[in-house]
């Protein structure tokens, strides 16, 4: 039961969301958060993710059966039985995150885990995955609001140091994600939905995929010329220097094989940067 209750909400996506916020929080200048407004924040972001993730996969039923990827998951299998019950129980997670982080932190802070919900549920499980190539690009966008709203629990005015964090996670998800989608370019044109390489074939895609993370790597180091040290700087090149390397490789073999270690490259970027940050605040902060 626990294990198919993980996969139902996307525990994974939430924990990575939890701790990009968690992080936001930690970098912002100001009044140094308590634990109990962390735990908040955890808990929050975690029930309206997960409660995102639960009505993607009830949205998308008849579209998990046809991948083996998602072939396994819980209402495909009918471990869980869909109907009205399970949307109630959907806006019933949500309606506790938000809340939660209304009541206890701030309605900027909750604003944004709304937000961050309503993206990957609506944006792009419901109005952009079937229909356009830049559904992960602006569905993306619910990382971004998750650091938004850790910045906003310390200082609702949002500095320039959380906005620039933002963008860095805004340019990962479709680097991230457009990895795996080389990787499984087979499975999403046998669905017709129309990730990047679908649309422009691997070759092109994987160079898509390098201009963007160069992007990304660009604005993951702009940090250290606003506070951020050396700590973090080290962390930001060497993670994003690892990442644009299996790029390459990615764009000279466009393969499944090399493209998924592009993809667990992306992890182990956001990973370092993630910890180089906190790492710079606990130590010289």
């Amino acid at each position: 039961m626990f294990s198919q209750i993980i996969n139902l909400l996307k525990l994974r996506i939430g924990v990575v969301m939890m701790l990009t916020a968690l992080v936001a929080m930690a970098v912002t200048p100001g009044q140094p958060a308590s634990a109990l407004d962390m735990a908040v924040l955890a808990f929050a972001i975690l029930a309206a993710a997960g409660s995102a993730g639960a009505f993607n996969q009830y949205f998308e039923v008849e579209l998990d059966r046809r991948v083996p990827r998602t072939s396994t998951r819980p209402f495909v299998t009918g471990y869980f039985k869909k109907g009205p019950m399970w949307l109630a129980i959907i806006l019933l997670l949500l309606v506790v995150g938000v809340g939660s982080a209304a009541l206890m932190l701030n309605l900027s802070a909750a604003f944004y885990i709304f937000l961050g919900a309503f993206f990957y549920a609506i944006v792009y499980t419901v109005w952009l995955k079937r229909r356009s190539w830049t559904n992960i690009v602006i569905g993306g966008a619910s990382g971004s609001f998750a650091v938004l709203a850790g910045a906003a629990v310390v200082d609702p005015e949002i500095g320039p140091v959380a906005i620039m964090l933002a963008l860095v996670l805004f340019l990962w998800t479709p680097s991230h994600f457009w990895s795996l989608a080389i990787a499984k370019s087979k499975d999403y044109e046998r669905t017709g939905i129309p990730m990047l390489p679908v649309v422009i074939g691997n070759y092109r895609c994987a160079q898509v995929v390098l201009v963007n993370t160069l992007m990304l790597v660009a604005i993951s180091i702009l940090p250290f010329f606003y506070g951020m040290s050396w700590i973090y700087l080290a962390a930001a090149a060497g993670g994003g220097g690892f990442f644009i390397y299996h790029n390459i490789l990615m764009l000279r073999d466009p393969s499944p094989r090399v493209a998924m270690k592009s993809f667990f490259a992306s992890l182990l970027q956001l990973v370092l940067l993630l910890v180089g940050a906190v790492t710079d605040v606990l130590l010289l902060g």
